[in-house]
């Protein structure tokens, strides 16, 4: 299969973009898939999620944006097979600031995953970026280099009332520079004892319903340990119910890109 690019983002932090990035990575990669994983937050959690330390990490993914670096240089290997990162660090806050005043900044990033390797490393079947949680330049590049936007959405009300500016933000990158940009929302830490939640979950079926994935992810409080140990949770927690869940959306996923490789998943 050609390589697939996934943007995860959402304009509100705290909805489990970091998590999702993670969680379906490492599912992505139990499947016997080459993935890449690509921390665009200045916070790097992602970063420190996977075992590594932002503030110590010396190449970046600030390297890729501003052409200092090539992905072959810059990568690190995860604990995960198949699982690979490029790390953030402390001059991604530089970056977030000035990225936009590059030539043609947008594209950047799509073209650096676009370049052959030149040192005989496979190449990649998924590549997940973890966006910040603004729609600013690093949003921008991540949502021109990608296939898909995955959209990580709470059922509450803040969660809800922040999907309209990503929406424009898609539909904007989708009329100057990726057309073929589809996007698709995720429902994430769903309380199923919550009324509010079960009645916000029927408003969003009865809007995004085409647009929505089949699978969900509920509040699991492994999610929170599995990043204080710095595993992903397929490997802090196998047999929690999250792990199964993401692993669910991670078969979801695959099927689609596989069985019909031609099409973007459908608005």
């Amino acid at each position: 299969m050609n390589q697939y690019t996934i943007a995860v983002c959402h304009q509100k932090g705290g909805v489990a973009k970091t998590t999702t990035v993670s969680s379906l990575g490492a599912a992505l990669a139990e499947l016997d898939l080459r993935v890449l994983l690509i921390d665009l937050d200045p916070s790097g959690n992602l970063t420190h999620g996977l075992g590594l330390n932002p503030g110590s990490v010396s190449g970046s993914a600030a390297d890729i944006l501003l052409g200092n670096e090539t992905l072959e240089r810059i990568y690190r290997p995860t604990m995960i097979p198949g699982l690979d990162i490029i790390p953030s660090n402390s001059e991604m806050v530089m970056v977030s600031r000035f990225l936009n005043l590059r030539p043609r900044f947008e594209y950047l990033l799509r073209e650096s995953l676009e370049q052959k390797s030149k040192n005989g490393q496979p190449g990649y079947d998924y590549v997940l970026i973890d966006c910040p949680p603004t729609l600013g330049s690093l949003t921008l590049a991540a949502l021109t280099a990608a296939r898909l936007a995955l959209i990580p959405t709470q059922c509450e009300y803040y969660s809800l009332q922040a999907l309209d500016g990503i929406f424009k933000t898609t539909a904007s990158v989708r009329s100057k520079t990726n057309p073929q940009l589809q996007y698709r929302l995720l429902v994430t830490m769903f309380d199923r004892r919550g009324l509010l939640h079960t009645r916000v979950l029927g408003m969003l079926r009865e809007r995004f319903a085409p647009v929505m994935f089949d699978n969900m992810i509920g509040f699991d409080s492994k999610l929170r340990e599995s990043q204080l140990a710095g595993l992903p949770i397929t490997t802090h927690a196998p047999r929690t119910r999250a792990t199964f869940q993401y692993r669910a959306l991670a078969k979801e996923i695959h099927t689609f890109v596989v069985s019909e490789p031609s099409r973007v998943f459908a608005v």
